[in-house]
């Protein structure tokens, strides 16, 4: 008794802190209304309905009693009697012969002699068949009759009682009140209890949700529920946290990259500035050595500038290409005469092979911006030969652009996350000769809003960095 005493308490308590439209509720709510539509049914059906449902099933039997009867090829004693027992009905055959079969006496419509009411009306009438619905005057109750022409001069009177069910009802009434309460008390248990267990693991959620919301990627969604969709839901959270997390790790990094990219120029700016002002200023030759290096700094700082914006433009899908013929062999040259300095100056290699002539389709300045980044990248990774290869491809539908160094590779677990901004395989920050550490975060936003495939394959003798661009009809 103390034990029920404090689970209605505990109920009650868990209710007051509950919401009136947290799922708990709602889910006890529906589970309660269910169980009393359930009730309301039974009792609809099995009280209401079951005078009438009663009377149905004995016409239903009448019915296939007088198909059988129909269907009997040899109707005899014993079959008429089968047929009867079967059924729980009397039946009573009218010809040159008279038989009679009954389950049992008691309720049975006596059709006595051949002047009975029915039988006489049902005869004279030619009918092959008829209902009748009447009062037995031996037992005061309601009797429902078929009567059937089998042939010529034979006939089928087929009767069943219907059983007084006033008692069988106010039983049943009766009853059903103490089920009615029993199934409602049961319903309001259970149903908390399930609705408890199904909004445990939402509220789980939902919690850590608010968790990760202030930036605490410690949150787990895992939960001990074994349901598909909750657990479907929990994995997607957790997934989306951890995407969050290294979203969150890349924007420090690029923060402190960017940070140390715009102070290493500046303070060197800053420094010849103050050289040039204070000492140099009288001497032409070191004055002008400063300046050069003035002005080298400021153009890595613009060149900085301008990848961090022309990168901010094409992650924020505001960029409009400008799609035009070129003429890509003699834009790869072009490039390659920009860096012409290195092979006069550190005797770099740039090997190029291409079919005779090649025209596509794209935006000039974006496809220049990705063969630059792309050659500058081999160029600052090749191996001590510094020879750089530029190879295109032609095959029936695309033209396969391929920029290839000769360093030491990439490793398997370092490709995928190659493109990020600043990646670096010890995750350090590595200032590049001659870029910024954007240009392959730029490259990838530039390829992906024109739709070429791309990717990079890598072993120990060099990797290869390749685009497809598809072949205009």
């Amino acid at each position: 008794m103390n034990k029920i005493k404090n689970l209605i308490n505990k109920i009650k308590n868990d209710l007051k802190n509950t919401k009136k439209n947290s799922l708990k509720i709602n889910i006890w709510l529906f589970l309660i209304a269910f169980s009393i539509f359930i009730l309301c049914f039974l009792w609809f059906f099995q009280i209401i309905f079951l005078g009438s449902y009663y009377k149905s099933y004995k016409t239903k039997e009448l019915n296939k009693a007088a198909s059988e009867l129909r269907e009997s090829v040899n109707l005899n004693q014993q079959k008429i009697e089968e047929i009867a027992k079967k059924r729980d009905i009397c039946i009573e055959i009218y010809g040159n012969n008279i038989y009679a079969a009954t389950i049992s006496n008691k309720g049975c419509m006596e059709f006595g002699n051949k002047n009975f009411k029915v039988k006489k009306d049902f005869i004279n009438s030619g009918l092959l068949e008829q209902h009748y619905n009447l009062i037995n005057s031996q037992f005061q109750n309601e009797t429902l009759i078929y009567a059937l022409k089998l042939d010529t001069d034979l006939y089928a009177f087929i009767n069943a009682s219907l059983e007084p069910l006033d008692s069988t009802i106010t039983i049943l009434s009766n009853q059903f009140i103490f089920t009615t309460i029993i199934v409602l008390i049961l319903s309001l248990i259970i149903g908390y209890f399930i609705s408890r267990k199904l909004s445990k693991p939402i509220t789980k959620i939902s919690n850590e949700a608010k968790k990760l919301a202030d930036g605490n990627f410690s949150a787990d969604f895992k939960t001990d529920i074994n349901i598909y969709e909750i657990n479907e839901l929990a994995d997607s959270l957790n997934y989306a946290k951890d995407e969050l997390s290294k979203t969150e790790s890349l924007k420090r990094d690029l923060m402190a990259n960017v940070g140390h990219d715009l102070k290493t120029p500046l303070t060197m700016i800053k420094a010849y500035a103050e050289m040039v002002r204070d000492i140099t200023y009288n001497n032409k030759e070191k004055r002008e050595e400063n300046l050069n290096t003035i002005i080298e700094e400021t153009d890595r700082l613009a060149l900085l500038v301008n990848d961090i914006l022309d990168l901010s433009a094409a992650e924020s899908g505001n960029t409009v290409l400008k799609i035009e013929k070129i003429d890509l062999i003699e834009l790869i040259n072009q490039v390659i005469q920009r860096f012409k300095i290195l092979s006069e100056q550190e005797h770099y290699e740039f090997i190029f092979t291409h079919p005779n002539k090649i025209i596509i389709h794209a935006d000039y300045k974006r496809m220049y911006q990705v063969i630059y980044n792309l050659t500058n990248n081999a160029i600052n990774y090749t191996g001590a030969d510094k020879k750089i290869y530029i190879n295109i491809k032609e095959d029936k539908n695309t033209y396969t652009v391929e920029i290839k160094d000769t360093g030491k590779g990439i490793k398997k677990e370092d490709l995928k996350h190659i493109w990020e901004k600043y990646y670096h395989n010890d995750k350090k920050h590595k200032r590049n000769s001659y870029g910024t550490g954007l240009g392959l975060s730029i490259v990838k936003n530039i390829l992906q809003i024109h739709n070429y495939k791309y990717g990079v394959t890598s072993s120990n003798k060099g990797s290869t960095f390749y685009f497809e661009i598809p072949k205009k009809n």
